[in-house]
C-alpha cells in the first residue's frame, strides 16, 4: 500500500499533464508573458528608489549596494511566489472547481502522475522567469558577480520546493475563503526571511526562527551564489530545499489518492 502512495519519478505519464497544462495556457498567453514584467518592477523599484536611500551594506567582509542585496531576495520571492500560484491557486480550480483530475484519472494516469505533472509545469514556467530574472539584474548591474548565473538552477530548486509545499497544502483548502491563510504564511514569509535586510539585524531569537524558513534558506543561497562566497553551508541549503520539496510531493500524491480516489 506504501508503494502506490509514493510518487513514481520516473514516470513519463506525468509528462502528459504538462501538456495539458501547456496546450491550455497557449490560449492564455497574456498571462505567461505578464511574469517577465514582474522582474523588471521589482528591480527597477528598488533600484531608483531604496539603493539611493541604504547605504552600502557589508556581507562577509565585502561591501555591496543595497539592490545588489535585495536582487538575490527578490529573485527567490519571485520563484516562491510563481510556484504558489501555479501549485495552490491553479491547482485548487481544477481540483475542486472545474474537477478537471476527475477526467484525467478516467485515462491510465494515476495520481502520483497528476502531482507530479503539476510539479514540472510549475518548474518549467520557473525556468523561463527566472533567467529573465537574472538578465534584468545583469542589465541593471545588480549583479553581484558573473557567478550569478548560478542563481538559475538555485532558483529552479526553489520553486521545486514551494511547488511541492503548494500541492500539499492546497489539498487541505476547502473553499476559497482559505486562501487567507495562504496569503496569511506567505506575508511573513516575504517580509521576514532576510529578504531586505541582513539576518544578523534581527533579535537572537527571531533569527534563529527565521532560519528555518525556506524562503530564507533559497535567499541566502542566491545571495551567496550572486557573489561568488562559497561554502559548505550551501549544500546544507541545497538539501534542506530539496528535503522539503521530496516531503511535499509525498504528502501530495496520498492527498490526492485520498481526495480522488474513491
Amino acid at each position: 500500500m506504501l508503494t502506490r502512495t509514493l510518487p513514481q519519478f520516473g514516470s513519463r505519464r506525468s509528462l502528459h499533464i504538462f501538456e495539458r497544462n501547456f496546450m491550455v495556457y497557449r490560449s492564455q498567453w497574456l498571462m505567461l508573458v505578464s511574469g517577465f514584467f514582474e522582474p523588471l518592477f521589482y528591480l527597477l523599484s528598488i533600484g531608483i528608489g531604496l539603493n539611493h536611500l541604504v547605504g552600502p551594506l557589508p556581507i562577509n567582509g565585502r561591501f555591496i549596494s543595497y539592490a545588489t542585496f535585495v536582487a538575490p531576495g527578490m529573485l527567490a520571492t519571485s520563484a516562491m511566489n510563481g510556484a504558489v500560484i501555479d501549485s495552490i491557486f491553479n491547482t485548487f480550480f481544477r481540483l475542486k472547481i472545474s474537477h478537471a483530475y476527475d477526467a484525467i484519472l478516467s485515462t491510465p494516469l494515476d495520481v502520483t502522475d497528476v502531482a507530479l505533472g503539476e510539479v514540472w509545469w510549475a518548474l518549467a514556467r520557473a525556468t523561463v522567469y527566472a533567467a529573465s530574472f537574472i538578465i534584468c539584474m545583469t542589465l541593471l548591474g545588480d549583479a553581484g558577480s558573473v557567478w550569478v548565473v548560478l542563481c538559475w538552477p538555485a532558483a529552479i530548486l526553489t520553486s521545486l520546493t514551494f511547488s511541492c509545499l503548494g500541492l500539499a497544502g492546497c489539498t487541505y483548502i476547502r473553499s476559497w475563503q482559505d486562501f487567507d491563510l495562504v496569503a496569511l504564511i506567505q506575508l511573513p514569509l516575504f517580509l521576514f526571511s532576510a529578504t531586505f535586510f541582513p539576518i544578523s539585524l534581527y533579535p537572537h531569537w527571531l533569527g534563529a526562527l527565521v532560519s528555518f524558513s525556506p524562503l530564507y534558506q533559497s535567499a541566502a543561497l542566491m545571495r551567496g551564489l550572486d557573489l561568488g562566497q562559497f561554502d559548505f553551508i550551501m549544500i546544507f541549503r541545497s538539501g534542506y530545499l530539496l528535503a522539503l520539496a521530496a516531503v511535499g510531493l509525498i504528502i501530495a500524491a496520498r492527498r490526492f489518492r485520498r481526495i480522488l480516489v474513491p
